[in-house]
């Protein structure tokens, strides 16, 4: 890889992580909790009624709302940073084929 394929992995990481938290609050994962209308509740009625009218611990509803109040905590930010990453290393890759 070259130094420009590892500027755009860095910059993706760090990308990753700064949009996370927007990511999930323009979804309707929200600090005051699932926003009325949103994505976010259509994805918790979904797995309400697929669960019986709850919604399982542990289930990614659960932990996106977990995030989406508290923050990402050590695991949220490896994926983050890791998503992004891995999107930019591609982009790169590709923009290196086709250039």
């Amino acid at each position: 890889m070259g130094l420009i394929t590892w500027a755009a992995v860095g910059a993706g990481a760090v990308g990753g992580v700064a949009a996370a938290p927007l990511v999930l609050g323009a979804v309707g994962f929200t600090s005051a909790g699932i926003a009325a209308g949103s994505w976010a509740a259509g994805m918790m009625s979904t797995a309400a009624l697929a669960n019986g009218g709850a919604v399982a611990a542990g289930s990614t509803v659960a932990v996106l709302q977990a995030a989406g109040a508290a923050g990402l905590g050590a695991a949220g930010t490896a994926a983050a940073a890791g998503t992004g990453a891995g999107v930019a290393g591609t982009l790169a890759g590709l923009a290196a084929i086709i250039i």
